[in-house]
């Protein structure tokens, strides 16, 4: 089964790098937003326009994807979603989630959320930088390489 790269879009910095990446080794990509995205006039490339609601792209993305399959998301109840059904996703900042990350990354997650909630976090993440953009670049050509080296990951 071929590979197909997909974009939790709506807040997704790396929007560039992706397509980048995906012309450059003829991956299809499907950006999904519940707003309007421009993706570009390029046949691997299309958009997927759900509805408004808080998890409609979330939920969108973990029904079409399958085990041959990329996700690039920040949200990690959708990446742990999407490697259930045997993909790979990468955080914006190149942080890798698979069969061996996604336990500590949700623990993480929970375990945040709870301080936040609770005051003992009033800040958010530091802003994304420069540094983030290049390592997501460099995951994302691994996994795409491991993908394609891997008879397209099925």
């Amino acid at each position: 089964m071929p590979t197909t790269i997909y974009v939790d879009a709506d807040a997704c910095p790396v929007k560039d790098e992706i397509v980048r990446v995906a012309e450059r080794r003829a991956i299809p990509v499907i950006f999904v937003s519940n707003r309007g995205i421009r993706v570009g006039d390029h046949p691997l490339l299309r958009s997927v326009l759900v509805a408004q609601g808080p998890d409609a792209a979330d939920d969108w993305i973990a029904q079409a994807v399958g085990p041959a399959d990329i996700v690039i998301t920040a949200d990690v109840p959708l990446a742990a979603r999407c490697v259930a059904s045997g993909a790979v996703a990468l955080a914006p900042n190149g942080n890798l989630f698979d069969d061996t990350s996604i336990g500590m990354a949700v623990a993480m997650r929970d375990l945040m959320t709870g301080l936040r909630d609770g005051g003992a976090i009033t800040g958010g993440p530091p802003p994304f930088a420069q540094r983030d953009r290049s390592l997501f670049l460099d995951a994302l050509e691994r996994v795409c390489r491991t993908s394609h080296r891997d008879g397209q990951r099925s």
